[in-house]
């Protein structure tokens, strides 16, 4: 599978994406937990069907100590036992916040009630834009057919 476009060789595109980078890596410079970040990561990338950033953020996790149990079953966290209930929660603002369009009312008081338990403003705002910026990059690269399997922890942070 080829790219329909290089996303870093357009002047344009390019500069936009070192703001990006940027906003990315104010977030994961924030309080909000490492593996919390990567976990809604893969999630939101999950269902958006983004071959790049699942790898990305699979392989992202992996270096950072992530056990491959944990990073299996994300797609199934519901019924998994190895998720705290911040993580739950976390994972489950990624999804009604990545599926807006499925859901009439968007993000509901319930799971932002349940979210609100475990983090904190600060944390909060910041899993707000994670999920906001994962939707983001899955939507430039499904758009643009960008392949996964070739990245390398590290590789654009």
């Amino acid at each position: 599978m080829d790219a329909r476009l290089n996303l870093f060789a357009d002047p344009t595109t390019g500069k936009a994406f070192k703001h990006l980078m940027a906003a990315g890596k104010v977030i994961k410079d924030s309080a909000l937990p490492a593996a919390t970040q990567e976990l809604v990561s893969l999630r939101v990338s999950q269902i958006n069907a983004c071959a790049v950033c699942i790898d990305m953020h699979t392989k992202e996790a992996t270096a950072a100590g992530e056990t491959p149990v944990r990073l299996h079953l994300v797609a199934a966290w519901r019924e998994a036992t190895v998720f705290t209930e911040a993580e739950r929660a976390a994972l489950e603002l990624a999804e009604e916040g990545t599926r807006t369009a499925d859901g009439a009312g968007g993000v509901s008081d319930e799971v932002w009630g349940r979210v609100a338990k475990h983090y904190d403003e600060g944390e909060l705002n910041a899993l707000v834009l994670l999920i906001a910026l994962m939707n983001l990059a899955n939507r430039i690269n499904v758009i643009t057919q960008q392949p996964g399997g070739t990245y390398e922890a590290g590789q654009f942070h």
